[in-house]
């Protein structure tokens, strides 16, 4: 579903200030994959997710979405296939909009504009259906103003919306890392539930090795801006902090691996 080969990207390129992020990057999503990536800062997870999305262009290599080159595809344009939800909870919902205005209009997202009424009630009972799947009760409360939520709840309402129309890759950059542990939590539960009810292909940053461990059937750990660990299935299943930690060490040649993840 997605295929990242031999990219590269250097911010500053022949000044003092040069920093390359990313270095012959070599990786491949498979059809329903859901992906958990973590590193040090530096390590570029957010560099690779930024080129898959088209917020930055690479320097040289090739990004292929499910057969289709989008290397030089522009972000506006990556829209019509990926979904994304960002750390900040704000950036992905309409504060004065009410919860079944936002979802009606990531169900828009993509189709031609017509006259006919904006939100039909089967529209809205089909929204009823998808808010209970996060388990939040948001599904009894849908003319309520979106601004009048929890960060929580406006990050759950934002993956949801990023997932209305099925996506072909779902981005999900460390979409948990500004709430507190027990919303973080709910979160990714509602996360996990979505990715397998809709077999989503999905790529989630985080910095929490457990959650890393715990989500997902397949986790990369990056290092100087390439893959310094991929496991996945049962080796994957099995893994604890501390193996993991181990394996980094051994791929990348340092056994600083625990300064320079700085993961909790």
């Amino acid at each position: 579903m997605l295929e990242l080969i031999n990219i590269s990207k250097t911010f500053n390129p022949g000044t003092v200030n040069a920093k390359t992020a990313l270095n012959n990057l070599n990786l491949t999503l498979n059809d329903g994959d859901f992906v958990t990536v973590i590193g040090g800062n530096g390590a570029g997870k957010s560099t690779m997710l930024n080129a898959v999305a088209g917020t930055i262009q690479v320097d040289t290599g090739s990004i292929l979405l499910d057969g289709k080159d989008i290397t030089r595809l522009p972000e506006y344009k990556r829209a019509a296939y990926l979904g994304r939800v960002f750390q900040d909870p704000m950036m992905g919902t309409a504060a004065t909009m009410q919860i079944e205005e936002n979802l009606a209009m990531a169900d828009r997202r993509g189709k031609r504009r017509t006259l006919r009424r904006g939100i039909t009630a089967a529209d809205r009972e089909r929204y009823i259906e998808q808010l209970k799947v996060l388990d939040l009760g948001l599904e009894e409360r849908m003319t309520t103003k979106v601004g009048l939520l929890s960060g929580g709840q406006r990050q759950a309402l934002t993956l949801l919306m990023a997932t209305l129309q099925k996506p072909e890759l779902l981005l999900l950059d460390e979409h948990t890392a500004a709430l507190d542990p027990k919303t973080a939590a709910k979160v990714l539960e509602a996360t996990q539930r979505i990715v397998e009810k809709e077999h989503l292909t999905t790529m989630m940053i985080t910095h929490n090795m457990r959650d890393a461990i715990a989500y997902g059937n397949r986790l990369i750990m990056m290092y100087n801006g390439h893959v310094a660990v991929d496991v996945s299935g049962e080796e994957k299943k099995k893994l604890t902090v501390e193996q993991l930690l181990s394996l980094f060490s051994k791929a990348s040649g340092s056994d600083e691996a625990d300064d320079k993840l700085l993961l909790s």
